[in-house]
């Protein structure tokens, strides 16, 4: 009682004004920020009995005291709150999911400023361009700059009474004429300057005007019959005109506005931020929140709204928004579009965190897939009573129909799932007529001779399609490469699904709801389907191969070229007789339709 009594004395004595709320546990921590219009109101609601939310509840019964300051103007808690969220970090607001140190442009405070790529942002009256979500349009953006303007990359410290006195000397940049020898001297810091003016217009986004400018000073150069000089700077026209045209350009007269669309789900939300000047989108940054106490939407797009324009230093006046904030900015339009461009730049932002999202929630689903498969083979090393796990499985089936076009297939499974660029077919070389056991060898002799020969990670579990001989012929093999100690093998018949093992006369029987078992079916599954799809091939093309070499005039060179091409007798009878020009040539397209055409 006495807690609920002190707060509530707290509250009735807070004033309705705007301000920054603090609610403190009984240790004396801060567990959560907010601002309010109207303190009174704001923090009364977190009481309420209409509110039925779970996290809210457990929030209100961590408070144990509440503070709060006072501030001029709705903008002014915005920034408060912000800036004390940093400092403390309290528990239960809205945690931003990156905070990776994000890729900077500076244009350091110096004598001739260099520009460079940094992460570390100083308070130092340095020019900082960004953040940037990528290192890729930060590489861009520079040598775009080293392109159009000579400036210096050393890292010498300029100081004027020093270059006059001849202390500095030109280096290799100078004489591959990437460099303008500032430092002797030989390049006015008004020429300097002049080169960075129209660099930070560039990092602004601001290419019009810089292309505008450059253009004027074409035709002055070329009216003064410096044709040279002209040449230079319409280079530098050509270069920024290609740039401008790989940037995703809306509409020319849509000028310095921010793009701001928020998917909010349960406990998480999803935003896309697009920076858009002169028509062209400049930059774009997703990002996740982690919702801690199921905040309204409009609070948390206002809550965006001023951390993604603090952070990349927007001056838009006007934020495109799928609906409106809670709180509103000062001097700051809000537009929600019903149609024509805008409208079309917010979809795009949709369509952006949409797959965001996606990609989020894949990934987390491939993590517990992941997961789910190390358990499994985790079973499977137990149940098998093996010595490692079994991350790298290889599994092999024999194909044949009464001996004939004997071939078989390897699969491989990586951490539990196909890896269909390692699968592999074999032609069977040594064996006549149908003996798996023979064919079996021979495939596992091929195999893993070859892989010692490229001096590749042997598998840690071969399966085997097939019983108990089957098994001794891998083994075989196996010995013979003198591998056995470092491969485990087992083989799985169909029928009863037993498991045979190595040196164990009594075959295995798992579970039938056994996960192990269920992976080692599917493996030995998709090892049955990979070999009949390429002996169902084989076969077409045997038939073909046959049925083709029956007909007068028809060679080897014709037959190789529709076997290319063409799966089955069937689809030969189906074809027209310009298709079967077009396919084996005039001659042999006319002899091959008349052969299927003989009644007609």
């Amino acid at each position: 009682m006495h807690k609920i009594n002190i707060i509530s004395d707290q509250i009735k004595n807070l004033p309705k004004k705007p301000g920054v709320y603090q609610f403190f546990n009984f240790k004396g921590e801060i567990i959560y920020i907010g601002k309010a219009k109207n303190l009174y109101n704001r923090v009364k609601s977190y009481f309420s009995s209409d509110i039925k939310s779970l996290k809210n509840e457990i929030l209100v019964k961590n408070i144990a005291y509440i503070k709060y300051i006072l501030v001029e103007s709705e903008s002014d808690a915005f920034l408060l709150e912000n800036n004390l969220i940093k400092e403390y970090k309290p528990r239960y607001n809205v945690l931003l999911k990156d905070d990776k140190t994000f890729p900077w442009i500076c244009i350091k405070n110096e004598f001739f400023p260099r520009v460079f790529y940094t992460r570390t942002y100083l308070s130092d009256k340095s020019d900082y361009f960004g953040p940037y979500t990528s290192v890729v349009m930060v590489k861009t953006l520079l040598e775009l700059i080293r392109q159009l303007y000579k400036l210096r990359t050393c890292n010498l410290k300029l100081d004027p009474i020093d270059i006059v006195k001849g202390k500095y000397q030109k280096c290799l940049e100078f004489h591959l004429e990437n460099c303008k020898g500032p430092c002797e001297g030989l390049q006015s810091s008004e020429d300097y300057n002049t080169s960075l003016s129209e660099i930070r217009e560039i990092l602004k986004g601001n290419l019009y005007q810089v292309i505008n400018h450059l253009t004027i000073l074409m035709k002055r150069f070329s009216n003064q019959l410096l044709f040279e000089e002209a040449q230079i700077v319409k280079h530098k026209i050509d270069i920024l005109e290609k740039f401008k045209a790989k940037s995703t350009i809306v509409n020319p007269k849509i000028s310095n506005v921010d793009v701001i669309y928020i998917i909010c789900e349960e406990d998480k939300s999803y935003v896309n931020f697009f920076k858009v000047i002169n028509g062209s989108i400049i930059q774009a940054h997703n990002l996740e929140i982690i919702n801690k106490l199921q905040e309204a939407k409009e609070e948390l797009l206002s809550y965006i709204i001023y951390n993604l324009r603090k952070r990349f230093n927007s001056e838009a006046k006007e934020i495109i928004v799928p609906f409106k904030p809670d709180s509103l900015i000062q001097g700051i339009k809000i537009t929600i579009p019903k149609q024509g461009d805008k409208k079309k730049l917010l979809d795009l932002s949709r369509k952006n965190v949409l797959s965001f999202r996606n990609d989020i929630l894949n990934e987390r689903n491939s993590q517990q897939d992941n997961s789910k498969s190390n358990n499994i083979l985790e079973s499977i090393k137990k149940d098998l009573r093996l010595k490692i796990t079994p991350d790298h499985i290889e599994c092999f089936d024999i194909s044949n129909i009464q001996g004939k076009i004997n071939v078989a297939s390897c699969i491989v499974y990586i951490a539990g799932k196909p890896k269909k660029s390692e699968y592999r077919h074999f032609n069977i070389q040594t064996v006549i007529g149908a003996n798996d056991y023979a064919s079996m060898a021979e495939v596992i002799y091929r195999r893993y001779s070859r892989m010692i020969s490229e001096q590749k990670a042997l598998p840690d579990l071969i399966i085997i399609d097939g019983g108990k001989g089957q098994l001794n012929a891998a083994l075989n093999s196996i010995r013979q490469l003198d591998i056995g100690k470092e491969i485990a093998i087992i083989s799985i018949a169909k029928r009863l699904e037993e498991i045979y093992i190595p040196n164990d006369p009594v075959p295995l029987y798992l579970n039938k709801n056994s996960p192990s078992l269920r992976l080692i079916q599917q493996i030995r599954d998709e090892a049955h389907r990979f070999g009949i799809t390429f002996h169902r091939s084989k076969r077409s093309a045997s038939f073909i191969t046959s049925e083709l070499l029956t007909i007068p005039g028809i060679g080897e060179k014709s037959v190789v070229k529709i076997l290319s091409t063409v799966d089955s007798i069937t689809d030969l009878k189906n074809m027209t007789l310009t298709e079967l020009i077009n396919l084996a040539g005039k001659k042999a397209g006319i002899i091959i339709f008349n052969h299927f055409h003989k009644e007609n």
